[in-house]
């Protein structure tokens, strides 16, 4: 059986896009003894509360026809955010350049937090460019990397 995030993504996909987004990501998580299904959504300029509601009321339709969740959950559909995590490679991808924040599982040089200019993407190994150099953290190593947006 297929993941509950892939079959709503492929059932998200043409709503996000038909709505003029693209999809960023699809999370199904359980917090507060609640199942949230959250579907991230991206758009050249911003993503405004409109576009999330073109594509929620479709997408919340469509969902409820379909059932392919079992049990309740809380549907939300929102901005990828300034401040997005990269998970995938078209991610980094897209990134390539920008300035990002690398958080660790364990630290490492005294910190958990690099933060640099993503200059590579090997296969889950991330390398960042920072004012000592370059730095590449390992797979196993990275919990999670995400757009860095100062303030």
């Amino acid at each position: 059986m297929a993941k509950i995030t892939d079959l709503v993504a492929s059932m998200a996909a043409p709503i996000v896009e038909g709505a003029g987004c693209s999809l960023w990501d699809v999370e199904y998580v359980r917090e507060a003894g609640e199942w949230f299904l959250r579907v991230y959504i991206d758009k050249e300029g911003g993503v405004s509360i409109d576009d999330c509601e073109a594509v929620s009321r479709p997408l919340s339709d469509q969902l409820d026809e379909a059932d392919p969740i079992e049990g309740s959950y809380v549907l939300e559909v929102s901005s990828a955010g300034a401040d997005r995590p990269l998970k995938k490679p078209e991610h980094f991808e897209k990134f390539m350049g920008a300035e990002v924040e690398v958080r660790l599982y364990r630290a490492m040089e005294g910190r958990k937090d690099h933060v640099g200019v993503l200059t590579g993407y090997d296969n889950g190994d991330v390398t960042i460019e920072t004012a000592a150099g370059p730095h590449t953290f390992a797979k196993k190593d990275v919990a999670q990397v995400r757009l860095y947006v100062r303030f």
